[in-house]
């Protein structure tokens, strides 16, 4: 839709009219470009760009997708080699947002934009003059002092290409410090004379560099003689028109300018003047224009100038104002200030959905016409915030900032500034105070508007009853306020920071595996005396006294008899789980990274993590990374093996890995914590889903199989899992800055079957790897959007049998072999019929006095029931001692 086009009437005829300006060139023009009339000494007419999201509120789809086709055109000049080389440099306050998207589109390149705030402890790294602004000193202010000193192609980025003397000022300045052989102009309009035209290309011979340029529509104004003056005219007698319908010289300042409250953008009008006036009144002004189309330049008030008191008009309330918290990205910069790398670009890439959602979430039910209003300089993030929020809201989403530019607002079609809201400075601007300009807003048919700033705007002057909020609140029904950190780079030099986290241990001197094999993200405890009797650690746990995570369970020896079973049980099973490690593995190279670094859950996923880095290096020749990283129920993941991964890894290349899943407690463990992280840290890109061998209560995607059956792993403990304990989190012993810790059974070598389980297994990979092959095809082409059906099994037998606490009902083979081995059973639930996948937990049911049930209708191989109300010397459901 052409949005400079209103019904017909372009946006720059009120002033084409008046001043006898002329556009001319492209074809596409109109449709880009309005005009108006500026309050400058330097220059009368103002081009408002129709879809830089600056002064017209427009789809962000529009705006972002312009710069980003600018970038585009960029990268196929310079051919991605150079594209790879070049730094592009947006101005403020204007195309900040612009330049931006440009470097999206080339892909490939850092972003700086100028700025007017200056920031202590920053030197500047160049600066020029903008000669036609209202505001003409732009400051580079890059972090990395380095980001202007390559030899690469220097792409800058303005809405328009007027007169060429910003761009000769910058390339003047930089060149002199940083010298290069090629530089690119990017415009959304080129509006250059002929002779402007030749003075960049004698400049680019006198510097000896080439210069090019890329526009998306190229023309000029044909401005008649005495236009300066003539405008200067139309502004002075529009304004005292204005001051005039509102009460006083001065009320001009604090007002929008609107008659009918039209909006030359898309939309319904919202209305007659009178019930967006918060002035003494509205209605035609003497001096009003009189041409065709023309209605009323009356200016509607949004309250009484600055400093005044303010208050609502009878005929409307305020709206109200709310906050959405977006958890922007700890250290992630605001946008290009200092600096914004391709990396930072990939860390926002990940937090955008979540960040949009949060705003979804917040907006007032029956939502359907929202405006993101961004703020100054800071164009970028509010624009890919509305943009994200453009795909997920069922509504109309449109997108502009506020700005220092002073605009006469007349109500008319064929001009470009229908209406304007003014309110006073909020960031403590370093030239003072003064005041700012949201355009087209009032009026506009919003019933919601998510206002962006970034933390040094949200001051007091931002709340003040004359601020910026209330005057939208006197407009607009809802209005909410998200708050974007702003980025400070930290001092090049910085006193001496905490040491770092250490690197993983490793066998042999902590755990029996080879040094290769896994890498533990854990503190060794071997020294720290853990244990306690099982019935100790139950009644503790039970009662709330102890959290499990907090002691160690006596390590169960197992019986000569349990060994064979053992022993007995991997042979019979060792295909079938040489089968699902090739599924699973093969599913994560495909599905989710090419190289995957895998971390396991200590200490049950650790076997399967060793298995599945085997599998990738004998069918790959993939030498994949394996850490172990403690998670624990009800605590959450250990946050500091997080930030080493990160430190070291890409995060999206991190694969959690478990034996299998349950009820699905520590799958949803894992995502709470994960997204804990992501707003305590900043840090994101960890997928949050389990990849597992066995998913047999329908948790995950990403699994070898679903059936439940016997991993033998799950028979033992230590001695099946590199004599690693299960791992500990105490308070007096796990500092903030610690890993989690765990111990090293060195004593238990001789019982120490680990490497055993391994290699028996890892000997079935070749006889199954055609099966492999044919079964994860089938499973790509499967519907694996996990059911839950394991937790709805565990709600139904906590209630049937009177427990009422899903975390003492344990199902799966697995799950039950460590209620068995580790907590105190009450009783186990057999699937009837089941084979010899039990008998190693009937075995250990006899050992220790457990009634076995056979059920006809069980999900699961068999459940454990962990002993309810549990204290020392009871047998019965209720806690207390039976007769049996």
């Amino acid at each position: 839709m052409n949005n400079a086009v209103n019904n017909g009437v372009w946006s720059g005829s009120w002033v084409a009219e008046r001043l006898g300006v002329q556009l001319v060139g492209d074809a596409a023009l109109p449709g880009l470009l309005g005009l108006a009339l500026r309050r400058n000494p330097k220059r009368a007419h103002l081009l408002v760009s129709n879809v830089l999201g600056k002064h017209v509120p427009q789809s962000p789809a529009v705006v972002y997708g312009q710069g980003v086709t600018l970038g585009r055109r960029v990268r196929e000049l310079l051919g991605d080699e150079e594209a790879a080389r070049a730094v592009v440099l947006g101005y403020a306050e204007t195309a900040t947002g612009l330049g931006h998207s440009v470097a999206d589109g080339l892909g490939l390149a850092p972003y700086l934009h100028s700025t007017r705030r200056p920031v202590a402890g920053i030197a500047p790294a160049g600066g020029f003059e903008e000669s036609h602004s209202h505001a003409t000193s732009h400051l580079l202010l890059p972090e990395d002092p380095g980001l202007l000193a390559g030899d690469g192609p220097l792409v800058l980025v303005d809405d328009e290409f007027s007169t060429g003397n910003t761009v000769l000022n910058t390339i003047r300045d930089l060149h002199e410090r940083y010298p290069r052989k090629r530089y690119v102009v990017v415009a959304l309009v080129d509006m250059r004379s002929p002779a402007d035209a030749g003075r960049l290309t004698d400049f680019a011979r006198e510097i000896d560099a080439r210069v090019d340029l890329v526009a998306a529509a190229s023309g000029t104004v044909r401005l008649p003689e005495g236009v300066l003056e003539k405008g200067q005219e139309l502004v002075a007698q529009h304004e005292a028109a204005a001051a005039g319908a509102t009460g006083g010289p001065t009320a001009t300042r604090a007002g929008s300018t609107t008659g009918s409250a039209a909006e030359p953008t898309t939309g319904p009008s919202a209305g007659p003047a009178d019930e967006l006036s918060t002035g003494s009144s509205t209605g035609s002004v003497a001096g009003a224009a009189t041409g065709p189309g023309a209605r009323t330049t009356a200016e509607l008030s949004t309250g009484p100038k600055p400093g005044a008191a303010a208050g609502p008009s009878p005929s409307r309330r305020p709206g109200r104002v709310g906050r959405v918290d977006l958890r922007w990205p700890h250290g992630l910069p605001d946008g290009g200030r200092h600096g914004f790398t391709p990396a930072h670009r990939v860390r926002l890439e990940r937090a955008l959905p979540a960040m949009a959602a949060r705003v979804a979430e917040a907006l007032p039910i029956g939502a359907r016409r929202v405006l993101v209003l961004g703020f100054e300089e800071l164009m970028y993030a509010p624009l890919r915030l509305a943009r994200e929020l453009e795909q997920v809201l069922f509504g109309e989403v449109r997108y502009s900032t506020t700005t220092r530019s002073p605009v006469l607002a007349v109500d008319d079609p064929g001009y470009a500034i229908r209406s304007r809201i003014v309110f006073p400075a909020h960031d403590t601007p370093a030239d003072g105070p003064g005041e700012r300009y949201a355009y087209n807003v009032a009026g506009a048919g919003f019933d919601t508007v998510v206002a962006v700033v970034d933390s040094a705007a949200d001051t007091p002057e931002l709340h003040a009853p004359d601020g910026l909020l209330a005057q939208l609140g006197a407009h607009i029904p809802h209005v909410l306020l998200a708050v974007v950190p702003s980025y400070v780079p930290e001092p090049l030099y910085v006193p001496e920071r905490p040491a770092m986290l250490p690197e993983p241990l490793r066998g042999p001197a902590f755990s029996s595996y080879a040094p290769a094999e896994v890498g533990w993200l854990l503190q060794d405890l071997s020294d720290v005396t853990l244990e306690a009797p099982t019935e100790e650690r139950e009644e503790a746990i039970q009662s709330g006294g102890a959290h499990y995570a907090e002691s160690l369970p006596v390590e169960y020896q197992p019986s000569e008899r349990y060994q064979e079973l053992f022993h007995a049980a991997l042979d019979d099973s060792a295909g079938r789980i040489a089968h699902a490690v090739g599924v699973v593995t093969e599913t994560v190279i495909a599905e989710r990274s090419p190289r995957p670094v895998l971390a396991s859950l200590a200490r049950a996923g650790t076997p399967v993590g060793v298995l599945m880095r085997r599998w990738a290096q004998s069918r790959h020749g993939l030498d994949l990374p394996h850490y172990a990283v403690s998670i624990v129920r009800g605590r959450g993941i250990d946050a500091n093996a997080l930030r080493w991964l990160a430190a070291h890894h890409d995060p999206r290349d991190v694969v959690f890995v478990d034996g299998w899943t349950g009820k699905g407690a520590i799958t949803r463990e894992l995502a709470d914590a994960i997204s804990e992280f992501e707003a305590s840290d900043g840090i994101t890109g960890f997928d949050p889903e389990i990849a597992v061998l066995a998913d047999p209560g329908s948790c995950v995607r990403t699994y070898g199989t679903r059936e439940d059956f016997l991993i033998p792993s799950a028979c033992l403990n230590s001695t099946v899992s590199g004599l690693i304990s299960r791992t500990v989190l105490r308070a007096d012993l796990v500092g903030p800055h610690d890993f989690h810790g765990a111990k090293f059974y060195r004593e238990l070598a001789g019982a120490d079957v680990s490497v055993a389980f391994l290699d028996t297994v890892a000997a079935r990979f070749p006889e199954v790897a055609d099966t492999v092959d044919a079964a994860v095809k089938e499973l790509a082409a499967t519907d694996r959007t996990p059911t839950w059906e394991g937790w709805a099994a565990v709600e139904r037998i906590s209630e049937e049998y009177g427990i009422h606490d899903v975390n003492l009902v344990k199902p799966g083979v697995g799950e039950t072999t460590r209620v068995l081995l580790r907590r105190v059973p009450w009783k186990i639930l057999a699937r009837a019929g089941a084979g010899a996948d039990l008998d190693h937990v009937r075995l250990l049911a006899e050992q220790r006095g457990v009634p076995v049930e056979e059920v006809g209708e069980l999900p699961y191989t068999c459940v454990g029931l962990i002993h309810p109300q549990y204290t020392r010397g009871a047998t019965g459901a209720d806690g207390r001692a039976v007769n049996v």
